[in-house]
C-alpha cells in the first residue's frame, strides 16, 4: 500500500509538472503572439503613415488594443492586401433620379469589368472641384490642395460620402443630399457630389463590397433562424469597441486612392464611418460624420473630425466614452427635406383620416395605410410574412390597407406574391418604377383619393427606387412598420417590428420617448395588439402625430440640414 501511495505521488507530481510545462509554454507563446501582432500593427501605422490617429481618440486604459485580433480580422479581410499610394481619378454626372444631383464614378472604365460606366463622350465630366464649378475641368486635379480653395470663384461643392451597405446608409446619403441640393439652389453652395465608394469601380470597392456581402448574408440567415443564433448575431452587433475602430481605421487606409481625387479641404459628408476614416486618412479638414443609429460604439465615431449625433442619449454616452467635446455635437435626425417640410401638412391630413368616422367627427372611417418595407439586407423574410398573413383578416374588413415594398430583393417579392396568393389576396396592384411611385403618391396626397386596391407590391429590378419608395410613400401612410433601423427616427407614426441585431433596439427607445413610435414588438401578437390600437381607435394615431409637430418645432428633424450648414460654415471660416 504504501508503494502504491509513492507511485500515486510520483504520477501526480509528474502531471503537475506537465501540465506547469505545458502552461508554461502556452504563456510563451501567447507573449509571442502578441508581441508579433503588435508589431505588425504598428508596422501598418507607419507604412503608409496617414493623419488616422485612433489610438489616440480610444481612451487605451478602458480600450487596449488587442493586437492579435486586430491584425487576424484585418489580415483576413484584405488578404494581406497592401494599401496603394495612388488615386483613381474620377468622372461625374447627372443622377438619372435626383435632379441636381451629380454622381461620381471613375474617369476611365475599369479593365476587363462589366460594370457600367459613362463615358466623357456620352456625358460625363472629369471631376474638377478646384475652380468655378460650373467650369468643370478647367482646372488641374493634381493641383496643390491647400492653394485650391483661392482658385474658386463659386461657393464650395457638397461631397456627401456614403457606401452602398443595405439600405440604410444611402437612405441618410439621400436625405444629407436633398439639404445640400437646397443649399445649391439658395446660391449658398456649389454642386452637390453622391460619392458612393463602391461606386468607384476598383479593388478597394471590391474590399468593401466582400464585407458587405457577409454582413448582409449573416443578417438573412440570424433573422430568419431566430433563438439562440439571432441572439449570438445580434450581441455581435453591440461589440464595436476600440478594436473595432482600429480594424475600420486600417480599413480605410486601403480605400485613399477613392478620395485622393479631391482638394483636401472639400466638405465632406459622410453616412458611413468608413468613408470619414478614409477621409481623414487622405488629410481632408472638413469632415462630418453622420452617426447612426442610438447606441453609442467606438466603431460608429471617427478621429478627428466632427462627428454629428441624432438624439442626446448617444450624445451623452460618447462623451463618456472619452470622445471630445470639440469632435461632438448633437443635430437631430437624418430626414429628407421633402418630408421634413411637409410635417404639418401631413400630420393634419393623417389626423383627419384618423378621426373620420369616431367620436361624432362625420364622414366613414378610413381604413389604415401600413407601408412595410424590407431591408436593404434583405433579412426578416421569415417575420414580415407572417405579419402580412395576420393582417390579412383585418384587409378583407376593410380596415387596413397595404403598402408593400419588396425593394430590389426577388426573394421578397416572391414571398409577398406567395402570402397573397395563400391567402386570397389575389387582387393586388403592382409598381414598379419610382415615377410610378410618385403618381401613386401624388394621388393619395387628395384626403380625398384612396388607392385602386387594398394591397399594392411595390418591386423593382433597380436600387435607387428600391431605397427611395420608403421615403416617397411615408408621406401617405399611416403608419410606417419597420424594424428600428435608420426609419426609426422617421416623422411618420411608426410600428417597430422584430429588428436584425441588438444595436438597433436603442433606436426604437427613441421613437418611443419621442411618441412618434410603438416600441418594439418582437412577436406577431405584439405587432397585431399595436395595429388593433391604430384601427379601433383614433387616440394612439392622433397624439404620434401631434408629438411629431411637437418635434418638429424643436427642430429634432433637422439633422441633415444643420450638418450641411456646420459644413459650409466651416468651410466659409478655412476660405
Amino acid at each position: 500500500l504504501h508503494l502504491s501511495t509513492m507511485m500515486l505521488d510520483e504520477r501526480w507530481k509528474n502531471a503537475l509538472a506537465i501540465t506547469a510545462i505545458v502552461l508554461a509554454g502556452l504563456f510563451v507563446v501567447a507573449q509571442a503572439i502578441k508581441l508579433w501582432a503588435k508589431s505588425i500593427y504598428n508596422s501598418w501605422l507607419a507604412d503608409p503613415a496617414t493623419p488616422l490617429d485612433v489610438d489616440a481618440f480610444v481612451d487605451t486604459e478602458t480600450n487596449p488594443p488587442n493586437y492579435a485580433k486586430v491584425v487576424f480580422m484585418h489580415s483576413s479581410a484584405t488578404g494581406g492586401r497592401q494599401p496603394v499610394e495612388g488615386l483613381i481619378d474620377l468622372s461625374s454626372f447627372e443622377s438619372p433620379h435626383v435632379e441636381g444631383l451629380r454622381v461620381t464614378q471613375r474617369l476611365d472604365a475599369r479593365d476587363g469589368s462589366k460594370k457600367p460606366h459613362i463615358s466623357v463622350d456620352d456625358g460625363a465630366v472629369p471631376l474638377d472641384l478646384t475652380g468655378d464649378v460650373s467650369s468643370r475641368g478647367a482646372a488641374s486635379s493634381r493641383s496643390t490642395p491647400r492653394t485650391r480653395r483661392n482658385l474658386r470663384s463659386r461657393k464650395p461643392p457638397l461631397v456627401i460620402g456614403t457606401i452602398r451597405m443595405g439600405f440604410g446608409h444611402h437612405r441618410i446619403a439621400y436625405a444629407a443630399a436633398s439639404w445640400a441640393r437646397a443649399a445649391t439652389e439658395d446660391k449658398e453652395a456649389g454642386d452637390t457630389y453622391f460619392h458612393d465608394l463602391l461606386n468607384i469601380d476598383s479593388e478597394e470597392a471590391d474590399l468593401i463590397k466582400s464585407a458587405d456581402a457577409f454582413y448582409s448574408k449573416m443578417s438573412r440567415i440570424t433573422s430568419n433562424f431566430g433563438g439562440p443564433i439571432e441572439k449570438l448575431w445580434g450581441t455581435m452587433m453591440l461589440q464595436g469597441d476600440g478594436d473595432a475602430l482600429r480594424i475600420t481605421g486600417l480599413m480605410a487606409v486601403q480605400l485613399r486612392p477613392l478620395l485622393k481625387g479631391m482638394p483636401t479641404d472639400t466638405p465632406i459628408i459622410a453616412t458611413h464611418s468608413l468613408v470619414a476614416l478614409a477621409a481623414v486618412a487622405c488629410g481632408f479638414t472638413n469632415v462630418i460624420n453622420l452617426v447612426i443609429d442610438n447606441h453609442a460604439q467606438f466603431f460608429v465615431v471617427v478621429p478627428q473630425c466632427l462627428n454629428l449625433v441624432q438624439g442626446p442619449v448617444n450624445y451623452q454616452a460618447f462623451l463618456r466614452m472619452g470622445v471630445e467635446p470639440e469632435n461632438l455635437e448633437l443635430a437631430g435626425h437624418w430626414i429628407p427635406r421633402d418630408l421634413v417640410e411637409n410635417i404639418p401638412d401631413d400630420c393634419e391630413r393623417r389626423v383627419d383620416r384618423a378621426l373620420s368616422g369616431f367620436d361624432g367627427q362625420g364622414g366613414e372611417r378610413k381604413p389604415r395605410r401600413i407601408l412595410i418595407p424590407v431591408g436593404g439586407a434583405g433579412a426578416q423574410r421569415a417575420f414580415i410574412v407572417k405579419l402580412v398573413k395576420a393582417l390579412v383578416p383585418l384587409v378583407e374588413q376593410g380596415d387596413l390597407q397595404l403598402f408593400l415594398n419588396a425593394g430590389d430583393h426577388k426573394h421578397m417579392e416572391k414571398a409577398f406574391v406567395k402570402v397573397l396568393k395563400e391567402t386570397g389576396l389575389t387582387d393586388y396592384d403592382v409598381v414598379t418604377t419610382t415615377e410610378g411611385v410618385r403618381e401613386f403618391r401624388d394621388n393619395l396626397l387628395d384626403p380625398n383619393a384612396e388607392p385602386a386596391k387594398a394591397v399594392t407590391l411595390f418591386t423593382f429590378d433597380d436600387y435607387f427606387p428600391a431605397v427611395a419608395t420608403t421615403d416617397i410613400l411615408s408621406r401617405v401612410s399611416d403608419v410606417l412598420a419597420c424594424k428600428p433601423s435608420e426609419l426609426a427616427f422617421y416623422p411618420v407614426p411608426k410600428l417597430m417590428i422584430r429588428r436584425v441585431g441588438d444595436h438597433e433596439q436603442f433606436s426604437a427607445l427613441r421613437a418611443a420617448e419621442l411618441g412618434d413610435g410603438t416600441l418594439e414588438a418582437r412577436t406577431i401578437e405584439i405587432a397585431m395588439n399595436n395595429i388593433k390600437l391604430f384601427v379601433e381607435r383614433p387616440e394612439l394615431l392622433v397624439q404620434m402625430n401631434e408629438s411629431i409637430v411637437t418635434n418638429n418645432e424643436a427642430g429634432i428633424y433637422d439633422g441633415c440640414k444643420t450638418a450641411v450648414q456646420i459644413a459650409l460654415d466651416r468651410a466659409a471660416e478655412d476660405a
